[in-house]
Order: C-alpha cells, then sequence, then structure tokens
C-alpha cells in the first residue's frame, strides 16, 4: 500500500484484514506467542506494556525481529516498537468488531524519515501482510483456537524470480494450480485445494490441506540482495499434526537440498 506522510517526516504503511470470530478469539490469533505461530512464524510475547515479543523468521535464530511493547489495551490494540535501519518503527495492531460475526484486524507501521530511502521496503512489507493476512483468515475460518504443528523452511537460488519459482512448483505438480481446484504432488506427501495463486511478480501458493495432515501450506519466492529465497511453510492440525510434522520437515528439505544445492565455495 502507498506510504503516507506529511510535512514533519512522519510516515505509515497500513494493511488490514476481515476475519471470523469474536475479538477476543482474534486477539488469542494475533496477540499470543502461540497464536501467531499459528499462521505467521514462530513467536513469542510478553502480553505487558515493556514485554518482548519475538518472531522468528530463521529457525537458527539469525533473523530474529525483536520488539517491546509499549501500548497494550486487550482485546482491541497493541504497538510494538523496533529498532531498524529506518529509525524505530512502531507497529500498530488493531481489531474492531464488526456486524456478521466478523472482525477487521488493522496493522500499521509508522515511523520518521527525511528522505523516501525506504519507503519501498515499507510498501513491500504492506503487501506482505496482506498474504499473511490470507493465512490468519484460514486459520481463524477452519482450525480457530486450535494449537498444530508448523515447520518451515526457506533456500536460496541464483535463478531469477520466474526461473526459480518454475523449478519449485514443476516438480511437485503445481505449475497450473488453480484457485478453489484441488492439487496433489506425485513426488510429497501434499494435496489440498487452492487457496491463493500470486501473481508473476510475487509468486506465491496457498493450499488449504488435507495430506499429509489437516492445515495449510504457504509457498512463495522473494527476490532479495541479488537472489531469489524459496519458502516452503506447513501448519498442520489434529492429534497427529506433531508427529506428521516431525515426519516431513527432513524430507521436504532433502527435498529442497536436492532441488536446490548449496553452491559449492
Amino acid at each position: 500500500m502507498p506510504v503516507k506522510k506529511d510535512s514533519a517526516g512522519n510516515r505509515s504503511v497500513e494493511a488490514q484484514v476481515d476475519v471470523p470470530g469474536t475479538p477476543e478469539d482474534v486477539w488469542n490469533a494475533i496477540a499470543t506467542g502461540p497464536g501467531i505461530s499459528q499462521w505467521f512464524v514462530p513467536s513469542e510475547l510478553e502480553g505487558r506494556i515493556g514485554g518482548t515479543s519475538v518472531s522468528h523468521f530463521a529457525a537458527d535464530g539469525s533473523m530474529d525481529s525483536v520488539a517491546t511493547i509499549t501500548a497494550w489495551e486487550p482485546p482491541k490494540r497493541f504497538v510494538a516498537e523496533a529498532p531498524g535501519q529506518s529509525g524505530t518503527v512502531a507497529t500498530e495492531w488493531t481489531v474492531e468488531a464488526k456486524s456478521g460475526g466478523l472482525c477487521t484486524v488493522r496493522v500499521v507501521h509508522r515511523w520518521f524519515a527525511t528522505s523516501d530511502d525506504w519507503d519501498d521496503q515499507f510498501e513491500g512489507h504492506s503487501y506482505g501482510w496482506i498474504a499473511f493476512f490470507r493465512l490468519l483468515r484460514l486459520y481463524l475460518t477452519h482450525f480457530p483456537g486450535q494449537h498444530g504443528s508448523a515447520f518451515q523452511l526457506l533456500v536460496p537460488s541464483s535463478q531469477a524470480l520466474a526461473d526459480a519459482w518454475r523449478k519449485l512448483v514443476e516438480p511437485l505438480g503445481l505449475a497450473n494450480a488453480t484457485e478453489q481446484r484441488r492439487v496433489a504432488s506425485d513426488t510429497q506427501a501434499f494435496g489440498g485445494v487452492v487457496e491463493r495463486t500470486g501473481p508473476q511478480d510475487h509468486p506465491e501458493l496457498v493450499v488449504r490441506l488435507d495430506q499429509p495432515a489437516p492445515g495449510f501450506a504457504h509457498l512463495f519466492a522473494l527476490p532479495m540482495g541479488g537472489m531469489t529465497f524459496l519458502s516452503v511453510r506447513f501448519f498442520l492440525f489434529g492429534e497427529d499434526a506433531a508427529s506428521v510434522a516431525k515426519r516431513e520437515e527432513p524430507r521436504w528439505r532433502t527435498w529442497l537440498e536436492k532441488h536446490f544445492p548449496t553452491p559449492s565455495e
């Protein structure tokens, strides 16, 4: 979404989504570590002013995002502030009840800058939230309040965005996936109904799974630093979710390493 800015240098971007549930249900999904981990990345959050919020974008902790809670008003609003290259960024989350059993979730990033150097990056953040909000809506629609098991894998490719994406989805039989149609892979335990296919410049696939377990999968490609990063994320639910995740994560890791080997030094 476009960056809003005033003459004093204050800037902001925002994204929002309507999701099913009461404000309390939605708050538990966006303002607690276990809730956030069901649709975003593994997270911890201390629900108090002065508490710490940590989002783990990589399993080894190398891409942790750490923020401090500066406002805490459950189940309606909280703010987390984090240092960054552009200065301190305040991220505000709000939950607003609507008719029909829905709530509007809104996230707003605010920062101060004297130039436009960071505007493109923050616009990218807002579009990223729109993608993650699709997963939040899936979670609250089909698995509200459940705590399952998740895993996320990230591999780099030196290929261009379109080529790297094709190399990921074609061997899985997903290159021609169509929204609201069932897909299944002959090479991996992967089957379900396609909820989202992204445009060519933002390749993405969201599938509501019945195999290897009930849940949803999120595959996407992201150009960054002259490379293309490919992400495969599974969110699994049900009594067998933990054992299925433990079995499937190394299988997917091996498959990705085979198709995207680390360049030899």
